[in-house]
């Protein structure tokens, strides 16, 4: 009986939030085939979305860059094309037709989200095999958050993919330059960038894990201390250029092999934060309203009709008349990073003491955020702003967080030059100066330096009994009980963490937030 005919397959790997070689599921999958080629596609949509900044586009060309040289080596062009993805993918399957199209899951914005689906529906007309893999915890499809951790653990836990192989191209694909900032129409980034790629992310991780790490749990809530102590791979995570699974298992190596007992539980600390991480990331994945819109709707209308573009505009700049807001603002604007802490006091201050509905200030700090991670981004945004219906309200005093994590005042003097001169006594609130000792620092509030924008008391007042009486409703707690079915942690059921080989593995108890609201976050 003579052999039926063999039918040439070709695989298009489809690099989104996903820039790098090691433990890479779609580039493993398309050594099964003759013939594959890599794309990445700079989308109008994603440059023109509300949250997109030059910081962000500029660090993914860098990664691009290294990724571009790391695929050669394995034989495999990385083409990067500009366009809409259907476009794009339709240019090239009439040029050169592809039978699959391989890619990771992506939890996105709004508009990745409508991309996808057209998508979707372009490969199902072309008979082209779309196949997506999982890269984090999050699970596609989810019912039910029960059994949720499980889920993740096991992923966390299995063999890390290695790419053992190399292409030979049947055809040559030319590979023009990447486009450059300014081919695209941004400017340059105003702010310092971490570096960029694969190797810096893994350097990054080695630094963390090899001593930077070893006092995580003293070092985070300052910004003078946790610029060094946290991890820094938030970004690295939210462009993929190291996988989850990559630092879950060498954080539980490190774990194992901590030379201080200290040492450990400051790592074990962070592993645990990797699973809240996802756990935010779930959220977005299993609705994606809440980018839009109040994760308790019992919410709506509470700040939506009482905009204050000029308040708004002091607390962008960094000029509300709080020294350690403007400080945390200033400074982010600057370097595009900031620890969770100060994060989470500029959206509480301006949800709480100005009144201003999260969407905007969001879409303003997604821009700020080299990080930006949309699943945890918006999510966060709500809980700090009280409208989950679920968390408690975390009301944050500035003048209490300046004298607790910049007692010395040595973070609002650098990023407040203004207020240089200024007694330490008054630092924290310059307001409280009187005229001769703003005359001797050369500092007079209102004119070097604005006044406050609201007063600290009334302003906190007004959100509470607000936010307290709307909580007291029926409405309110029948949707909070929804909310917590739906996105609640459940009891983890999870091993201890790093335990050697051989020990039995016992469950944890329930899995509860906790009280430092720096869940979620690696900075």
């Amino acid at each position: 009986m003579p052999a039926l005919p063999h039918r040439s397959t070709r695989a298009l790997v489809w690099f989104k939030r996903d820039l790098r070689v090691a433990d890479h599921a779609p580039l493993v999958a398309a050594l099964e085939h003759g013939d594959a080629v890599g794309l990445f596609i700079i989308e109008p949509e994603w440059l023109h979305s509300p949250e997109c900044s030059p910081s962000h586009v500029a660090f993914a060309l860098a990664c691009l860059g290294e990724l571009r040289e790391a695929l050669a080596c394995h034989g495999l062009p990385l083409l990067v094309r500009c366009g809409p993805a259907l476009e794009v993918l339709a240019g090239l399957h009439a040029a050169q037709p592809f039978t699959h199209l391989l890619s990771h899951e992506e939890t996105g914005p709004g508009w990745s989200y409508t991309r996808d689906r057209a998508v979707a529906r372009w490969c199902r007309e072309q008979e082209v095999a779309w196949q997506e893999f999982s890269q984090t915890g999050v699970v596609r499809g989810l019912r039910q958050r029960a059994g949720w951790a499980q889920r993740w653990q096991a992923r966390m836990d299995a063999p890390r993919l290695r790419l053992a192989g190399r292409w030979q191209a049947s055809t040559p694909v030319a590979q023009p330059p990447l486009p450059t900032l300014a081919e695209l129409g941004l400017p340059a980034p105003e702010q310092s960038l971490q570096p960029a790629g694969e190797q810096a992310a893994l350097q990054t991780l080695r630094s963390f894990l090899g001593g930077r790490g070893h006092d995580y749990r003293r070092t985070i809530s300052s910004p003078l201390t946790a610029e060094q102590g946290c991890s820094r791979l938030s970004p690295h995570l939210a462009f993929g250029t190291v996988s989850m699974r990559t630092v879950h298992q060498a954080t539980e190596q490190a774990i194992l092999h901590a030379p201080e007992r200290e040492t450990a539980s400051a790592l074990r600390a962070f592993g645990g934060r990797l699973r809240w991480h996802c756990h935010f990331m779930q959220k977005l994945e299993s609705e994606p309203e809440i980018e839009f819109r109040n994760m308790a709707r019992a919410y709506d209308g509470l700040r939506e009709n009482d905009w204050n573009p000029a308040r708004f505009e002091a607390w962008c700049q960094g000029r509300t008349g709080y020294p350690m807001v403007d400080a945390c603002m200033r400074s982010l604007k600057a370097t595009g990073w900031l620890n969770f802490r100060m994060r989470a006091m500029l959206v509480s201050f301006a949800s709480y003491h100005l009144w201003l509905h999260w969407r905007e200030t969001g879409l303003f700090l997604a821009r700020q955020f080299l990080d930006f991670e949309p699943g945890i981004h918006w999510c966060q945004m709500q809980m700090q702003s009280g409208t989950t219906g679920i968390n408690t309200l975390r009301i944050y005093s500035p003048v209490k967080q300046a004298l607790d994590q910049d007692p010395e005042g040595l973070f609002i003097r650098r990023w407040v030059p203004e207020l240089a001169a200024v007694p330490l006594p008054y630092l924290a609130q310059p307001w409280a100066m009187p005229a001769s000792v703003q005359a001797l620092a050369h500092c007079h509030i209102g004119h070097d330096y604005p006044a406050p924008v609201v007063d600290d008391k009334t302003a906190v007042k007004a959100a509470k009994d607000r936010l307290y009486a709307l909580r007291q409703t029926d409405t309110a707690r029948a949707e909070a009980d929804a909310v917590q079915a739906r996105h609640g942690s459940r009891r983890s059921g999870l091993p201890p963490t790093a335990q050697a080989p051989g020990t039995r593995r016992r469950p944890q108890p329930p899995s509860r937030p906790a009280a430092d609201p720096a869940q979620g976050r690696l900075f």
